[in-house]
């Protein structure tokens, strides 16, 4: 069957629904959008239950034909999805796959999703069965020269549009981010009852949109600008920013962190380990910063940190937030606390 781009799948998915369907890729909200478009379709043609599976290096892949060959409990069809992060299965895993594909059954419906395929992935016998039974789903990153243009595609979806200028406006406040211009699309619906976005307010909602220096904050923090995260941080302080937005960032950047250290002690390759942990190429420099600057014992200590700033939000600890949200953001930057009998007094719970 045919190879597919991501905005050829809606048409073919209202024609017929393959039994098989590969999504592989490194943009991680079209690979999920195009999921959900699959499991949408399954759905409506009675696949009521789903099996989900992360197929790492431990991953016994016999449990996927047992998978097939066993009924639903609860339904009469089943999906099963593969995670596949690595894209590559191994010598046993390309085998399940290639039998699978064989004669896959009418009342399963396999959704293998991966990161973007190498050269040598995409001529592998595995995949080549898979497309041959079933549809694959390629998804490449959106250029800067392409993101005005998606842009303008993702508003059309929605009832809006805009001019040149407002669009090449968001563009270059997104800086390439396809989940923060697919959210300040959702916010302009909500903000405006015309379809048509002009190019003031378009400026007005980029410019209050606090999300994006909250992430600016994290990412100097992580390149290790210790003066301009802190800058960041007194500004989104004055704009009124809650403190619950600035440590979210912050605790989701140190998990990964978290994970990756980990996943290299393990003998994982950083490219692989960051993007299991959900980071965009794009950020993998900064992450690799970090992680050069800070060692494991570290990085669980700021994570220790950063929950007990969490429970002084929640009123739990009799502590300054802010105070502390300073703190942990010049320890991330890689500024060691000046007090630091205080800042164990702060881990206790």
């Amino acid at each position: 069957m045919a190879k597919l781009r991501p905005e050829q799948l809606g048409q073919a998915l209202n024609k017929s629904l393959a039994p098989i369907y590969l999504v592989s890729g490194d943009e991680p909200l079209l690979v999920q959008e195009a999921c959900d478009q699959i499991r949408a379709a399954a759905r409506s043609q009675g696949f009521g239950e789903r099996e989900l599976y992360h197929a790492d290096a431990s991953f016994d892949w016999t449990q996927l034909l047992s998978a097939a060959n066993s009924l639903s409990l609860f339904a009469d069809r089943k999906i099963l999805e593969v995670r596949l992060p690595t894209g590559k299965p191994g010598d046993k895993g390309g085998k399940v796959l290639q039998e699978y594909a064989k004669a896959p059954s009418e009342d399963n419906l396999l959704l293998v999703v991966t990161g973007k395929l190498d050269r040598n992935a995409l001529k592998a016998k595995w995949l080549k069965a898979l497309e041959d039974s079933g549809s694959h789903v390629q998804v490449w990153p959106v250029t800067p020269a392409q993101l005005p243009r998606w842009i303008a595609q993702r508003m059309k979806a929605a009832g809006l549009t805009a001019d040149s200028a407002a669009i090449d406006l968001l563009a270059s406040r997104v800086e390439g981010n396809l989940l923060a211009a697919a959210q300040e699309v959702e916010k302009l619906k909500l903000l405006t009852d015309s379809p048509e976005i002009s190019t003031e307010l378009m400026a007005s909602v980029v410019a209050d949109s606090a999300r994006y220096d909250v992430f600016g904050l994290v990412d100097k923090a992580l390149h290790g600008d210790a003066r301009g995260a802190v800058k960041s941080l007194q500004g989104l302080k004055v704009e009124g920013t809650e403190p619950i937005a600035l440590l979210w960032a912050l605790a989701r950047d140190l998990r990964a962190l978290v994970q990756i250290s980990q996943a290299a002690s393990q003998g994982i390759p950083f490219e692989r380990a960051a993007q299991a942990a959900g980071i965009w190429n794009k950020r993998q420099p900064l992450v690799q910063s970090a992680l050069r600057r800070l060692s494991p014992g570290q990085l669980q200590q700021l994570l220790r940190k950063a929950n007990g700033i969490d429970r002084a939000i929640k009123g739990m600890r009799q502590a300054d937030p802010w105070a502390e949200l300073l703190d942990l953001t010049l320890n991330l930057a890689g500024v060691q606390s000046l007090q630091p009998a205080n800042e164990r007094l702060s881990l206790k719970l």
